[in-house]
């Protein structure tokens, strides 16, 4: 009985420094859970980004303003019989 209680305790005391000190242990599962919460952010400032980027493509392939507005902004492109004026400060 005493060999038994002695190789139950051995057993219990490896298996309780595999879970906390191991591969897979459970500090390695809290770094996890942050490094997956972190991504989880920075994908969901990303997917922001793409959905204005595809907002702005769909303005370009189907409104006429929006690419008036760049070629206004960017070009300096301007209307047949329209004056321009620049103010520099």
């Amino acid at each position: 009985m005493k060999w038994l209680t002695i190789i139950l305790l051995t057993l219990l005391v490896l298996l309780q420094h595999r879970l906390w000190f191991g591969k897979n242990s459970w500090p390695d599962y809290i770094q996890l859970k942050q490094e997956i919460a972190s991504q989880t952010q920075a994908n969901k400032v990303l997917a922001n980004k793409n959905n204005l980027q595809y907002k702005e493509i769909s303005d370009l392939k189907d409104g006429l303003e929006a690419i008036e507005e760049r070629a206004r902004s960017q070009l300096g492109l301007i209307k047949k019989n329209e004056d321009y004026y620049r103010i520099i400060e």
